[in-house]
């Protein structure tokens, strides 16, 4: 009875859900009902990873060059999530990441328990594999420990053995390592900290026979991120294919962890004519709840807004998953809901604003390792950041701090007090990616003055285009940006076989306001279409500095700015 209503309520989901628009404001995936709606985590978390210890069920993910980086999530439900810290403050190495390297830092990361402990294992495919722990995943988490030097190694996890054998699996990179489309098991010390030898190729999708997909028969490619899991005797390694927004789930079984395996495409988006609500759905964590049901999280390419967290049901069949509701050929598509893995949980989501009652709230980040003088958050309600000399470019200033889109259609404000000391010095609220655009005040000759600027393509060095309001500023200012879906086609795709989400693009209509008293809000500039950033979402964010080939890029002292509450609206 009871799954045959779970059933049906995926169904009906699934048919409710896939047209309609999300409600504006910061999504919450708890409808209040016992049931919940994808995603789960509307945040950009790439390339999540999750376990279960006891009742409890931790969540970790990507975090590139963002600092903190290695986010900690937690849940009671697998629906309803907090950040509870982060396991990685700083970088390394430190002085090579106090400059923003949009797309490198922290790839796909994976998080176990073992012996009492918590672990998280990630890759900077630049530098290696390395490996933090902790008592307590709310930290403080150890240092982190070089455990593989490999070149362009990425997506590693840690799998220790009943027989006590430990080993660990990981993929590579392309653009580093002039491979990639394989899997590497390799034995590691029995305590984590390292690698023991060169290890075998496990899986090799250049060597493979064709997978059935939902689409029809296709070779396999970008086979990475690897999970290694053991069930009822067969080893099973879950690994996406075929790329970000196209790919799909796969999973390999042996009955030897050596291999070996055996393949199947276990979740895709479905048939043209019956499309699951999510592209390329794949990359993520099995997770049992107490009762000994399974669900899988899984990421979803959103481009400007990110890689929004699902969570799937999982049956199993001769010993295999199907991932979300069985289609064709038996192979799973995404579910839009259904009910939720465990009732009686309060609804919760990840922090977004701000009102700097308590310092920094944990849904910030920087764009760099940062200085220990940029932000000054120990008067309750405000939050004073330093006039940093760095590049005006923004999307080379590792000195803007940013959050994570909490919805696909909401306004944030903020007020801010500009304090300068020196000509060009400026602050403000910005969207960024490899487009940004903000609305702040900056000091001039002539006075501080409103100003909203755009720069369209910002990685290629583009210039920014400018509109100043023309009256000057004597005291605070409030400032607006908002955001709503805007869904544009792009250039054909080269993949086969092809889902429709590789022929458009969601990004976001931002548009700015100004207010001298708060309540009155008056627009400033055209807006712009965002972008998303390298392997990331756009980010909000708020900033002050004094750019480069100004007076306070080279001042013995800088101003700053105060910043009140930032706040998320509908």
């Amino acid at each position: 009875m009871a799954v045959m209503m779970a059933s049906s309520l995926f169904l009906a989901l699934g048919a409710l859900t896939a047209a309609a628009a999300p409600p504006p404001g910061v999504w919450t995936p708890d409808q209040g009902n016992g049931s919940y709606l994808n995603p789960v985590l509307q945040g950009d978390y790439s390339d999540p990873d999750a376990i279960r210890v006891g009742k409890d069920f931790y969540l970790t993910s990507s975090s590139f060059a963002n600092i903190p980086g290695l986010p900690v999530l937690h849940s009671k439900d697998l629906v309803n999530w907090k950040i509870i810290g982060h396991a990685l403050p700083r970088l390394s190495p430190v002085g090579h990441y106090r400059t923003p390297r949009r797309g490198g830092g922290v790839w796909a990361p994976a998080i176990r328990y073992h012996a009492g402990r918590f672990y998280i294992y990630y890759p900077d495919p630049d530098f290696g594999i390395y490996m933090v722990s902790a008592r307590n995943p709310a930290g403080p988490w150890s240092k982190p420990v070089l455990v593989d030097d490999a070149k362009g190694a990425i997506d590693p996890c840690p799998f220790w053995d009943e027989d006590g054998k430990a080993y660990l699996i990981h993929a590579f990179a392309k653009s580093r390592a002039g491979k990639n489309n394989m899997l590497i098991l390799k034995p590691m010390s029995a305590d984590g900290t390292h690698t023991l030898g060169e290890g075998r190729v496990v899986i090799d999708g250049a060597a493979l026979p064709q997978v059935a997909t939902s689409l029809g028969m296709a070779d396999w490619s970008v086979i990475e991120g690897p999970k290694l899991y053991k069930r009822d005797g067969w080893y099973y390694i879950f690994a996406p294919a075929d790329g970000v927004k196209n790919g799909w789930q796969a999973v390999f079984r042996s009955r030897r962890i050596e291999g070996p395996y055996e393949a199947r495409d276990v979740m895709d988006q479905g048939p043209l004519d019956d499309l699951g609500p999510a592209n390329g759905p794949h990359q993520g964590a099995l997770v049992d709840t107490p009762d000994g049901k399974s669900w899988f999280l899984h990421f979803q390419d959103t481009d400007s807004y990110g890689r929004r967290v699902w969570l799937e049901p999982v049956t199993w069949k001769d010993g295999w998953p199907v991932i979300g509701r069985e289609g064709v050929n038996g192979i799973g598509r995404p579910v839009a809901g259904g009910e939720k893995p465990i009732q009686g949980q309060p609804e919760m989501v990840p922090v977004a604003g701000d009102d700097f009652a308590h310092g920094l709230n944990l849904g910030w980040q920087w764009n760099s390792n940062p200085g220990k003088d940029w932000a000054d958050a120990s008067t309750p309600g405000e939050l004073r950041l330093k006039a940093v000399p760095s590049s005006a470019n923004l999307w080379e200033a590792g000195n803007v701090l940013t959050q994570k889109l909490p919805g696909m259609t909401f306004s944030v404000t903020t007020k801010v007090m500009l304090e300068p000391r020196n000509v060009g010095e400026r602050a403000g609220l910005v969207l960024m990616g490899r487009a940004y655009g903000f609305i702040g005040v900056v000091s001039t000759r002539n006075g501080v003055r409103i100003e909203q600027v755009v720069r369209d393509s910002a990685k290629n060095g583009d210039p920014e285009t400018q509109v100043v309001a023309d009256a000057p500023v004597t005291g605070p200012v409030w400032l607006k940006m908002t955001l709503a879906p805007y869904i544009h086609p792009t250039g054909p795709s080269q993949y086969s076989p092809q889902w429709p989400a590789m022929e458009r693009l969601t990004d976001a209509q931002v548009s700015f306001s100004y207010s001298r008293d708060g309540v009155t809000y008056a627009p400033l500039g055209e807006g712009f279409v965002s972008q998303p950033g390298e392997w990331v979402g756009a980010q909000l964010g708020i900033f002050s500095q004094a750019p480069m080939g100004t007076p306070g890029a080279a001042a013995v002292r800088n101003g700053s700015a105060v910043f009140g509450p930032v706040r998320i609206m509908r």
